[in-house]
């Protein structure tokens, strides 16, 4: 059921704007659908994601360097089917299609990783489906997000849905440890109890996500020719850049997990447990810092984030140890997720034109992953070449140097959303 059958607050009789109270609980029930929808699918998704650093390193005894191929692709290989789904959403205002598809293509990709075996080539060709299934669901996803909510809402409607995405990763490696401990280790059971969940979720879509077909804008709007107006918005170009830029001083998660696990000795059987504690973290923080967002701009809200993950990578090898740098590690990492995911697509927003919503928030995701699979590559190189603490310091100080210059890039941008953007994409 739906809280809200409306996608828009409107006015009283008298004309008055509704107050900010009751702005509170308007929010789309589109909104909630596609949380339901995140929610199933993130348990499947962090099934697979929490074992996967450790099948690999461990299981399959892969060099850090491997590794850190295999993790960019894990994200970014696939990084452009991001514009094409996003374009093709755009021009076929079938944006709930195009992201079942890419669910769908995730679900199947599930049941690839019991073909793979232990083939490096064939997890990576799997590894390649199921991010292809992420690159063409995220931008038509939160194009709904943002189609179904008033711009000063932004923040909560995405910390909302950030929120219930969340409670699928947090229980998506219990799950998995749960069916490691029941099966004797047995990764197959992971993933085909993975490809069971990620089924229910695309039914989920289905019956409960409505799509947002507003009427088709002019002859024009949406071509080529277009997109290469929204690109010359500078507002857009600005926010393209700095998702890049945070994507190429942001390591893998699998990354942190597997140096916290080598500095602290940790039991390989209790690996998934480190992703449980940054999705309880990022759980906590994803509405509260949403909502904060909406109040103070959003902008110091990413620059926070930010600054949280440079403290990360400084405690990795940093004096504190044990149980401390554990929590605070995992407290810190969960924090930066919750004030840079949802937040940034929500200061996106406001400077895209409607007709090419879909587009703009791939074209800004696809920079931010391709720059995702440069950094992974390269933190691997790094580790193996320097050692994992000199390695994990030198990302330390790249964090903080891009807070300062993602600080001045975006400074221009409205931080609160009030206002939409007054250019329209030639």
């Amino acid at each position: 059921m739906y809280l809200s059958t409306i996608d828009r607050p409107h006015a009283g009789d008298d004309g008055t704007p509704p107050s900010r109270r009751k702005l509170w609980f308007l929010l789309s029930g589109n909104v909630f659908a596609l949380g339901a929808v995140s929610l199933v699918t993130d348990i499947s998704s962090e099934m697979v994601t929490a074992v996967l650093p450790v099948y690999l390193v461990v299981g399959l005894h892969l060099s850090p360097a491997v590794y850190g191929v295999v993790d960019g692709a894990y994200t970014g290989a696939t990084a452009l089917l991001r514009l094409v789904g996003g374009y093709i959403a755009d021009v076929t205002r079938r944006r709930k299609f195009v992201a079942g598809l890419g669910y769908g293509l995730s679900a199947i990709a599930k049941l690839g990783m019991l073909a793979a075996g232990s083939a490096v080539g064939a997890i990576g060709a799997v590894i390649a489906v199921d991010r292809a299934g992420k690159g063409l669901r995220t931008a038509p996803r939160d194009a709904l997000i943002t189609l179904s909510t008033p711009p000063h809402l932004y923040g909560r409607a995405f910390g909302v849905h950030r929120t219930m995405d969340t409670l699928g990763a947090f229980a998506g490696p219990l799950v998995a440890l749960a069916i490691l401990a029941a099966t004797a280790q047995a990764y197959d059971a992971v993933f085909v109890a993975s490809f069971c969940i990620a089924a229910f979720g695309v039914l989920v879509l289905v019956l409960f996500v409505r799509d947002h077909r507003d009427q088709q804008p002019a002859k024009g709007t949406v071509s080529i020719s277009a997109l290469g107006g929204l690109i010359r918005l500078a507002p857009v170009r600005r926010l393209t850049l700095a998702a890049c830029l945070a994507g190429m001083v942001t390591i893998g998660d699998g990354f942190v997990y597997l140096l916290l696990q080598q500095r602290e000795h940790l039991s390989v059987s209790w690996f998934p447990l480190l992703a449980v504690g940054t999705n309880l973290s990022y759980l906590i923080f994803a509405t509260p810092l949403g909502l904060l967002a909406d109040r103070i701009g959003r902008l110091p809200v990413v620059l926070g984030g930010y600054t949280a993950l440079a403290l990360v990578y400084l405690l990795l090898f940093g004096p504190l140890g044990g149980t401390p740098l554990v929590l605070a590690a995992l407290a810190l990492y969960g924090l930066f997720y919750a004030a840079t995911d949802g937040v940034l697509m929500a200061l996106a927003g406001p400077v895209l034109p409607e007709a090419l919503r879909t587009t703009g928030i791939a074209l800004i995701q696809t920079g931010q992953a391709l720059s995702y699979l440069v950094s992974s590559v390269l933190f691997g190189l790094a580790w193996t070449v320097w050692g994992p603490s000199d390695a994990s310091r030198v990302a330390a100080v790249l964090v903080a140097v891009a807070v300062v210059v993602l600080g001045l890039t975006l400074r221009g941008i409205q931080a609160t959303g009030e206002t939409a953007a007054t250019e329209e994409a030639a």
